[in-house]
């Protein structure tokens, strides 16, 4: 498929759990991936590189959290309520318990996030987008411009340093070579 033209891919965002290929056929390629180093390319295929397939946006939804950032929040009923052997509820009333448990904590997040989940990423992409911008258009820009003003005082903090500190100290140094400090118990 090198040097083709790019397929335009319908992508299925349901959440039913139905088998990845259908009908069998394999899956369309929807984005270039990096070239894989290991691969020897000409000159001219610079441009061209290894295609990744992938079949649906399943693998994405799965795994929601790829990297582990809230590993701390993998909480079940046995880390937050545990019984000693000496003092225990009936069997019932813990099985209802964790029934509940589980489904409050399931449900009521489901809820919260429907409630929350849109209008806190619309505000938390509105906030990287500013602070994005700011720092491309505004910091970036003026620290460069605060480096080039300040450039000679970066040329006569270094004459300061080679012409005054380094000789006086690497002459201390010489100077207290002779010296040992020996501790001994007594």
């Amino acid at each position: 498929m090198k040097g083709g033209d790019p397929q335009e891919v319908e992508i299925n965002l349901n959440d039913s759990d139905r088998e990845e290929f259908d009908n069998g056929e394999e899956p369309q390629t929807l984005w270039k991936a990096p070239p894989d180093p290991d691969e020897e390319e000409e000159e001219d295929n610079v441009h061209t590189s290894a295609l990744v397939e992938i079949s649906d946006t399943q693998p994405l939804i799965n795994s929601r959290d790829p990297r582990g950032i809230n590993d701390v929040l993998k909480v079940t009923f046995e880390d937050v309520i545990a019984e000693p052997v000496s003092v225990r509820s009936g069997d019932r009333v813990w099985i209802w318990s964790h029934a509940l448990f589980e489904v409050c904590r399931v449900w009521i997040y489901r809820i919260i996030t429907a409630l929350l989940a849109i209008p806190l990423s619309i505000i938390t992409g509105l906030l990287f987008a500013v602070v994005s911008c700011f720092h491309i258009w505004m910091v970036g820009p003026g620290t460069r411009y605060v480096l080039i003003c300040l450039c000679w005082v970066q040329f006569l903090w270094a004459t300061f340093l080679d012409v005054i500190l380094y000789p006086l100290f690497s002459s201390a140094g010489r100077c207290c070579r002779g010296f040992s400090v020996h501790l001994a118990e007594e």
